[in-house]
């Protein structure tokens, strides 16, 4: 076994505080501080090891705006126990820890970071796909469903969407799906519902986005209006204790719904709203559960660019 005291700079005390109590973005961060590694130098000695990892990702990993998941990356994180010479397990331990915390029902949050983070990563898919930003679409209705399962998962969902072209030629919308930590995007399942079809789906595994083209069938013309209707199947990750939606531009109505399963019920349900990512959650308002339906809503007559969200704590 190797042993944190073998170089007389490992452990500081802070280091020895991270790893026994975590959490494994703190350890992680104490432990490379100590040994005095910049992250190009962690990544060379990575590639050592055979594996490969990039310095964005080891950035992420000790901000704590991504957790190691795929294989490959706990290959990474027991390399990193030996690079660092840290005590055996020490750091898989602390992911494991997190996770056996999530499944409990204490998911973390989806921070700033983890919102930027989403964000690149669905310019990028965006980008994969030649999918410009601006889809040539204006909403004048969005109202979406979701659907919380019996283990606290969040089961799925469906959107109807009510839009308008505001340019020539428009024949497709790109649906995002952001799921909840560990979520298996791959395992994810679109349905094309009315008046669409499912074109091409690309993911995203570190942060569970997905984002799939639901083609119309014909090229809308300018000022011209259309209905359709999608869903989303998950059900892959943990406990979940939020769903949100970002809007980039002002529009028509959205709605959304919560329906809980009756053998999981939350404690309380609450909406919010945020101008944007950087911007501290306000608007809070608490939402009972309505009788036999198990459900909770928030409507917002017009669309304006920012984060809406309904957010709920198990007992």
């Amino acid at each position: 076994m190797r042993h944190a005291t073998e170089h007389a700079d490992v452990p500081t005390a802070e280091l020895d505080t991270a790893l026994r109590g975590g959490p494994f973005h703190v350890a992680l961060r104490a432990a490379i501080a100590a040994r005095g590694l910049p992250l190009q130098r962690v990544q060379h000695h990575l590639s050592r090891h055979g594996v490969k990892v990039g310095v964005t990702s080891l950035s992420y990993w000790q901000q704590g705006a991504r957790r190691p998941q795929r294989p490959e990356s706990l290959r990474a994180v027991r390399a990193l126990e030996e690079i660092l010479q840290l005590p055996d397990e020490s750091l898989i331990r602390l992911l494991t820890d997190a996770h056996e915390r999530t499944a409990a029902g204490h998911p973390g949050t989806r921070s700033y970071r983890a919102l930027i983070e989403a964000s690149d990563v669905l310019n990028r898919l965006r980008a994969d796909l030649g999918r410009p930003c601006d889809d040539g679409l204006h909403t004048l209705g969005h109202h979406e469903h979701v659907r919380i399962g019996a283990r606290r998962e969040l089961a799925g969902r469906e959107a109807h969407h009510i839009v308008r072209a505001h340019r020539d030629g428009v024949d497709r919308f790109l649906a995002v799906h952001h799921g909840d930590p560990g979520c298996r995007p791959q395992d994810i399942r679109v349905r094309a519902l009315e008046n669409c079809r499912t074109g091409r789906i690309r993911w995203d595994q570190d942060t569970g986005v997905l984002v799939a083209e639901l083609l119309f069938g014909n090229r809308l013309r300018s000022g011209e209006t259309f209905l359709f209707r999608y869903g989303i199947e998950d059900g892959t990750a943990g406990p979940s204790r939020e769903h949100l939606h970002r809007f980039c531009a002002p529009g028509g109505q959205y709605a959304l719904q919560v329906r809980f399963d009756p053998a999981a019920l939350p404690a309380h349900c609450h909406r919010f709203t945020q101008p944007s990512t950087a911007a501290p959650r306000s608007g809070r308002q608490e939402l009972p559960l309505t009788g036999p339906h198990h459900c909770v809503h928030v409507v917002e007559p017009r669309i304006r660019p920012g984060i809406v969200g309904i957010a709920w704590a198990w007992e």
